[in-house]
């Protein structure tokens, strides 16, 4: 066996070959430049001869919560359509007169606007599109803003309907003409995937409604109810792609969000409360918020860093649910991997 010298490679074809997930793909650098990129392992354990490959594109899941609706909402914010600190009800019709109507986009942005933990949109409002939105935007808040973080989905959904409400523009369109397309990000788009994109996808888990495992298909239930696209999750995109993001963060584009939604984000935006929030990023697991690392992660398995103090950045995407629920082993990876790209 030929030597492996890059150790992320050695970690990541270690970690594949101990059945953490099918295969990864990574790349680390810095503001202008990438230092480290490679991939391992198989696209699908079924098909032995399709290697990963830099150009595999991934269900993102979450990750889509930055690279669409926080990148979108810091357009906004930079153009003075949103006021952070405004009440919704005060430029929003939706929102008037419901409980969400003193819940601020900065609340949703720290996980603080006490929102329904879990999403559960058909449970609740049907498979209509337009009752889901009517009900998640009528739901009754667990808590008053402000008085605790947790992680919800909601929070991204609900700013997305935001920004198409502000703009009267699809969430699809707005991150393409605002984010995607000025940074060079001409492999990132929602789901679903055209058959040729399709191939050369990351299939996640299996289906029981279609029977097969998804493949270019978004497998976030929510996002699927509404089809497809939505601020929860259903982008798909490349290590590549990814990169250039980050790299907008450490060395800004002139045109896309500015430097100072940037900075403003990647710091503590929750006061005393824990754990710790930024602007929809978050301290890595395993750091403290002086070490100026963060981090979002998908449930697909896939996960970013960016450390604007250091200059670097990371991605690490993998399938991870194409095996397994559990996240544990892959989590484990995920440190070490953060621990060689910060270090």
């Amino acid at each position: 066996m030929a030597q492996r010298s890059d150790p992320f490679e050695r970690l990541l074809d270690d970690a594949v070959r101990a059945g953490v997930c099918p295969g990864m793909v990574w790349a680390v650098g810095h503001g202008r430049t990438t230092v480290s990129e490679g991939a391992v392992g198989l696209l699908d354990p079924e098909r032995p001869g399709e290697p990963m490959r830099h150009d595999t594109l991934f269900d993102v899941a979450s990750l889509t919560k930055v690279l669409a609706v926080w990148a979108v909402v810091g357009t906004l914010v930079d153009a003075g359509k949103i006021d952070l600190t405004a009440p919704l009800g005060d430029y929003w019709p939706e929102a008037a007169g419901r409980p969400l109507a003193d819940v601020t986009a900065h609340h949703l942005l720290t996980h603080t606007a006490g929102m329904p933990l879990r999403a559960n949109l058909r449970h609740l409002y049907g498979s209509d599109p337009q009752d889901v939105r009517d009900g998640v935007l009528a739901e009754r808040l667990r808590h008053r803003p402000g008085e605790a973080v947790a992680y919800t989905d909601r929070a991204a959904l609900i700013l997305g309907f935001l920004a198409e409400h502000l703009t009267r523009r699809p969430l699809p369109r707005l991150a393409e003409e605002r984010v995607w397309s000025p940074l060079g990000m001409a492999e990132t788009r929602y789901g679903p995937l055209a058959a040729p994109l399709k191939e050369r996808c990351a299939p996640t888990e299996y289906d029981e409604e279609s029977g097969r495992h998804l493949k270019g298909t978004v497998h976030d239930f929510s996002a699927r109810l509404l089809g497809g696209a939505c601020g929860i999750a259903g982008v798909f995109t490349t290590t590549g792609d990814v990169g250039r993001f980050l790299r907008h963060l450490l060395a800004p584009v002139p045109g896309v969000f500015s430097a100072e939604w940037t900075a403003g984000s990647l710091r503590v935006r929750t006061g005393g409360l824990e754990p710790p929030r930024g602007l929809f990023w978050h301290p890595a697991p395993g750091t403290a918020p002086a070490d100026d690392v963060w981090s979002h992660f998908g449930f697909t398995g896939t996960g970013m860093w960016v450390s604007p103090s250091r200059d670097r950045w990371a991605v690490l995407l993998t399938n991870r649910l194409r095996l397994t629920r559990d996240p544990g082993p892959l989590a484990r990876v995920r440190e070490v991997f953060r621990t060689l790209a910060f270090r």
